[in-house]
């Protein structure tokens, strides 16, 4: 392996002067200028202390914003860039190495980009490297003109071009990077020759037999110069697109917590080595409060990986002198939420990716109540996470960590069980003999839901429940299309009087009733509501995210309660559940609790409470739906996910912006909330709402109507609207 030789670089900033008082490049960029930005992408391969800004006359302002880290050469006259380079030779005498060559212009270049640059240059041994772009778009670039064998003849320079040449899709983008020696000579030739532009050292250096080679990037948002106010506007259009990239954190390596926790792609962004560095970000949080002697409480789901990361994030806490309790197998999310506030730990940690594909892995951190933490707290973990080295992480071997006594094991299954059988009306359900099918989904669930089910005497059957790592191949989502088995068997099997189902985490619930009918959770909410307020006689309002039905709203008007609408996240819901002392909070995904039960969603006391709710009042679901609808009246829904391009991200919120919705189709609007995403609202509770997904590459679209027609219409307006030139 050759050694990488010495590097330095040189930036072009003598240019761009605008009215000759404030440069071009001094212009904001996102939150940051043009210059900051090329300058921040050196930075990433070469130290400041070799970095070479050639700057033009006026000088001070881009030296005085810059700082003193770095080496200003003065371009005394707009004499080329090939005479620009030239400036710096008297400060690098003798320097043999490589030179890297940006325009300051040029600030949209990725990381990546630049790095591929220098290591093909280096592997090929050439003497000048160039970067060069094939894009489809005519950009007044230079073309790159090959021979048959591919080899790079020379440039011609686009005002050069004949119509034949201008069709070359390759062009020449202004980033360089050669050997100090050749490439100073030559400059020094061509500038005898009264030659001084850098591209013509390309054709110099091919004709004196030099190595020249190039590294090819694909991407064209990459080659977009500034030199212009519409330039400007179009490169913080790309800014922004890239800010939505869906898998940017994995690439870059980054840890990003979503609506229900952090979740990645296993062997991408979710690696051990992450792990280690959120579970040292979030010791480190323990460690600043001063609440060490409470530990960690720590649990895994049955996902590939989900055993070994709880592993090496409880080596990590007893590597921090903060105790560790370790649950031994593999448990329900839920039961974690219970269990941090019961152990009185600082912090519950639970590696699952909950209903997301196999492929995926994550954690969930509850706080010492059970509850989530809020996007201010996450946000501080992803921070000090993507800051971490590897070097920084302080681990104890799990071995010596259990012989310490700092790592302990415990279960929590009984006490779990235990207490989810105060709340729920047991003696009842034992007296109504009820027969129930539950699919698990290959998840966590059948341990203790099946207990549950068999200390109230029901008959119960069990589908999907051995350990799969895979999930039968398929996200274990407990949605319509996912539950065609459990469907099936009540069809056919006939006399259940219930089929239920958990996601991968059991937090989240899906509802077949005694026909085969898929139960929306929208319905769902709306009987629990029902049955916790008029037949178990408890008092008080609900809370909803915004996209959950607005018949609850209807109900808790009935019902002379007050109904609460909250961001999606169930962090919200259960801020809001206790800032109202609400009696119940949903949401339409399948997730709901109970005042009084733990701070999170639970899908196996939903399950409970439901078998309950037939029990005593010895009603099928379908009798009981009914009864509600007398109440409320009814509400269709029907959502939609759209995949969703980074320009959407910016061109949705932008129209809605410019103008402001009046109709939606013939339907009056009565008003608009942007607090997360755009919820539309019209009369007679009709809804339509537009938001990006936090976890996945997807606009979710999600529309509520008096009819199946109208919904349809609304939902078809909807992707209209967010298609129509984005």
């Amino acid at each position: 392996m050759t050694q990488m030789p010495q590097r330095k670089a040189i930036i072009l900033a003598a240019g761009n002067d605008d009215s000759g008082l404030r440069p071009l490049l001094l212009s904001r960029l996102g939150d940051q200028t043009i210059i900051d930005l090329v300058v921040g992408n050196v930075l990433q391969v070469v130290a400041p202390e070799d970095i070479y800004i050639v700057v033009g006359r006026p000088q001070e302002a881009i030296r005085r914003h810059l700082g003193d880290r770095y080496t200003y050469v003065l371009q005394d006259e707009p004499a080329g860039t090939g005479h620009a380079v030239l400036q710096v030779r008297p400060k690098l005498a003798g320097f043999k190495g490589d030179l890297l060559i940006l325009y300051g212009d040029t600030p949209l270049f990725r990381p990546a980009s630049i790095r591929g640059l220098l290591n093909r240059h280096h592997l090929k041994g050439a003497d000048l490297t160039l970067l060069t772009a094939v894009v489809d778009r005519p950009l007044p670039y230079g073309r790159i003109r090959r021979d048959h064998e591919g080899h790079i003849r020379n440039i011609i320079e686009a005002s050069d071009a004949t119509p034949e040449e201008q069709a070359i899709h390759e062009l020449n983008v202004g980033a360089y990077v050669g050997r100090a020696d050749s490439l100073f000579s030559t400059l020094e030739s061509m500038a005898a020759a009264g030659e001084n532009r850098l591209t013509d050292a390309v054709d110099c250096l091919i004709g004196s037999g030099k190595r020249v080679e190039c590294y090819q990037i694909y991407d064209e948002d990459e080659v977009q110069g500034i030199n212009s106010e519409e330039d400007l506007r179009q490169a913080g259009f790309i800014l922004q697109k890239r800010l939505f990239r869906p898998r940017r954190t994995e690439e870059q390596n980054q840890v990003a917590f979503g609506t229900g926790g952090w979740r990645a792609l296993i062997g991408e962004g979710f690696t051990l080595h992450n792990v280690r560095r959120l579970s040292q970000a979030i010791a480190n949080e323990v460690t600043r409060r001063g609440v060490e002697r409470q530990g960690v409480l720590i649990g895994f789901d049955r996902r590939f990986l989900s055993r070994q990361a709880a592993e090496a994030s409880a080596e990590v806490f007893a590597g921090n002198n903060i105790p560790v309790t370790l649950i031994p197998e593999d448990v329900p999310t839920p039961l974690v939420t219970f269990a941090t506030p019961l152990l009185g730990s600082a912090y519950g940690l639970i590696f699952t990716a909950s209903h997301n594909p196999p492929e995926w892995n994550g954690l969930k951190v509850f706080k010492a109540d059970g509850s989530l933490p809020l996007e201010e707290e996450t946000r501080r973990y992803e921070d000090e996470t993507n800051a971490l080295s590897e070097a920084e992480v302080i681990k104890l071997e799990l071995d010596l960590a259990r012989k310490a006594g700092m790592v302990v094991e415990r279960d929590f299954s009984n006490a779990y069980i235990d207490n989810i059988e105060k709340i729920v009306d047991v003696e009842s359900i034992r007296s109504a003999g009820l027969k129930v099918i539950v699919d698990p989904m290959y998840g966590t669930s059948q341990l203790t839901l099946g207990t549950i089910l068999s200390d109230a005497r029901c008959r119960v059957t069990f589908i999907h429940e051995r350990h799969n790592p895979l999930f039968g191949g398929r996200s274990p989502a407990p949605d319509l299309k996912a539950l065609q088995v459990l469907i099936t068997s009540i069809r056919d099997e006939g006399n259940y009087d219930l089929g239920m189902a958990t996601d991968g985490d059991a937090d989240r619930i899906a509802i077949v009733d005694e026909r085969g009918e898929y139960i929306s959770t929208n319905d769902l909410l709306l009987l629990v509501y029902w049955y916790l307020h008029e037949i178990r006689g408890l008092k008080g309002g609900v809370v909803r995210n915004l996209s959950t039905t607005h018949l609850l709203d209807r109900l808790a008007r009935a019902l002379g309660e007050e109904c609460y609408e909250v961001p999606v996240g169930f962090k919200h819901v259960t801020a809001a559940m206790l800032a109202h002392d609400a009696l119940l909070g949903g949401e339409s995904s399948g997730g709901l609790t109970v005042r009084g039960y733990i701070l999170g969603k639970d899908g196996i006391f939903a399950c409970a409470l439901v078998v309950e709710m037939l029990a005593r009042t010895g009603r099928r679901i379908s009798e009981l739906l009914d009864t509600v609808a007398q109440i409320t009246g009814r509400l269709y829904q029907l959502d939609a996910n759209i995949p969703s391009t980074p320009e959407m991200r910016i061109e949705v919120p932008r129209r809605l912006k410019e103008a402001p919705l009046d109709m939606v189709g013939t339907y009056k609007v009565q008003k608009i909330t942007h607090y997360d995403g755009t919820k539309i609202f019209l009369e007679n509770d009709n809804w339509a709402l537009m938001r990006f997904s936090g976890t996945e590459p997807v606009l979710r679209l999600t529309v509520e109507a008096d009819n199946p027609e109208k919904a349809a219409e609304l939902l078809d307006w909807l992707k209209g609207f967010v298609t129509a030139r984005a």
